[in-house]
């Protein structure tokens, strides 16, 4: 199976990429399944149904989100009602609308197994992130249940990030940060066959501090003031992702690869 992730859209520039690329990307790498991390989609701060719907209409096939998931006050409704939008599975369980995972069929009838968690590092506390996975790992496992798996991990830690790819190892085709907005270059498959990468990167413009229009960032970090609302920078998008192929007998990965496609970062598009 052939899938990409693809990092936090930031704005319309970030949704912008998402249209300029992604349909000819789909193609070109043959792609069964995407999935995109949109909690900063709208102008920098959650998601909304019609942004949701351009992405599904582009070629997406499930949403994510992280700690910006209810910005947009409509989310808490909407996902109720859209199965391919995720929250993380560690909100407080019975109480939080929407699902953090879901299993989803292809049209050939392989299925694929999508999970979003969010860490707890430097973040809001939620539930235990791993006890969540495991809970998602455990009821549908990879090579019976599931033909693939994917978990973002949405999160500022490093170290944590790392542990969860480690957890997963053996089983999950492909484990991927977010939230961070920078693509990390440890793009490499685990031990056990678990393709992994700290951090996806953004869907955004790289000219701007994480997506962000410099200016009040700079001021704010400069003179400890907050005087205007951040706004996510306007200039060309790098849409930043990864790519991974997975054996058919096992779910896990014989490939992984990062994915670059324009703005201001070194382009990489996988062969």
């Amino acid at each position: 199976m052939r899938l990409a992730f693809f990092g936090d859209i930031v704005g319309k520039t970030g949704r912008r990429a998402v249209e300029m690329h992604l349909p000819d990307l789909r193609k070109r790498l043959g792609l069964d399944f995407v999935v995109v991390n949109a909690e900063n989609a709208a102008a920098g701060f959650g998601t909304t149904e019609k942004i949701c719907n351009q992405l599904f209409d582009l070629g997406v096939d499930v949403l994510t989100l992280g700690n910006h998931a209810w910005d947009q006050r409509e989310a808490l409704t909407y996902i109720e009602r859209e199965p391919r939008l995720l929250r993380p599975a560690n909100y407080p369980v019975g109480s939080t609308p929407g699902a953090g995972a879901n299993l989803y069929d292809l049209p050939d009838g392989r299925r694929v197994l999508v999970i979003n968690a969010m860490g707890n590092l430097f973040m809001e506390t939620l539930d235990d992130p791993f006890a969540a996975v495991e809970r998602e790992l455990s009821a549908a496992p990879l090579g019976t249940v599931a033909d693939a798996v994917i978990l973002d991990f949405h999160g500022e830690a490093t170290s944590e990030k790392t542990a969860m790819g480690v957890f997963c190892d053996g089983r999950a085709s492909l484990v991927v940060g977010t939230h961070t907005h920078v693509p990390t270059s440890d793009t490499r498959i685990l031990p056990g066959g678990t393709a992994y990468q700290t951090d996806a990167g953004m869907c955004g413009d790289y000219d701007s501090v994480i997506g962000m229009d410099k200016e009040e960032p700079l001021r704010r970090f400069t003179t400890r003031m907050r005087t205007a609302r951040f706004e996510p920078a306007t200039g060309e998008a790098t849409l930043s992702g990864v790519f991974v192929e997975t054996d058919d007998a096992t779910g896990l990965a014989t490939r992984c690869e990062p994915i670059r496609i324009g703005g201001q970062l070194s382009e990489h598009i996988p062969a």
